[in-house]
């Protein structure tokens, strides 16, 4: 017997997880059915659930296509900040997470990071550990390579992933762009050369 992971993804599954995406980054994980879901797209549950094979392969689906939105963000940092250093890069990194356009994306990923948190066999298994080891792969990356081998480097960027989470945590709650913006460039400017 054929399996969802068995079958080649096609171009309709493909169109269908996209919008699946668009979907869920404006409604959420937390309450996702998929009847209202597959509604909202032009689908079935049937469909859905033929194509991905549970609800939950298709959340991770989902996780999926909004880390790759992630990874391609970190993608572009590294290539244009290495001249800029861990401070310069974390500032390209706040401007992003900053950015008005980035909110649904976000909220998406403190959804399924929190999830991973208290559900960790749930379909976000793994989610939270994986993402803080890419932003700090980024960070790592934009050191000097002395001090990225070093534990004071690993503390270094770590803070900094730190405040950068902490200050887009409070940016989405608040929308106070001036005080979490003042936060983070405290830190930053705090950085060794």
């Amino acid at each position: 017997m054929t399996t969802a992971a068995d079958r080649a993804p096609s171009a309709r599954q493909d169109e269908l997880l996209e919008l699946a995406y668009r979907y869920v980054l404006s409604h959420g994980l937390a309450d996702m059915s998929l009847r209202p879901l597959a509604k909202a797209i032009g689908s079935s549950p049937r469909v859905l659930l033929y194509l991905y094979g549970s609800k939950d392969e298709l959340i991770r689906a989902l996780l999926d296509r909004a880390r790759s939105d992630e990874l391609a963000a970190i993608d572009a940092f590294r290539e244009v900040g290495s001249a800029a250093g861990l401070a310069g890069s974390a500032r390209q990194v706040w401007e992003w997470l900053s950015a008005p356009g980035h909110r649904l994306l976000l909220g998406l990923w403190v959804e399924a990071y929190g999830r991973s948190l208290v559900d960790p066999a749930g379909p976000w298994a793994g989610f939270a550990a994986q993402t803080v080891q890419d932003w700090l792969g980024l960070l790592a990356s934009q050191q000097p390579p002395g001090r990225r081998r070093g534990p004071a480097g690993a503390a270094e960027r770590t803070a900094v992933l730190a405040v950068l989470r902490g200050a887009m945590l409070d940016l989405l709650a608040t929308g106070d762009l001036a005080r979490t913006t003042g936060s983070v460039m405290l830190l930053l400017e705090a950085l060794p050369g």
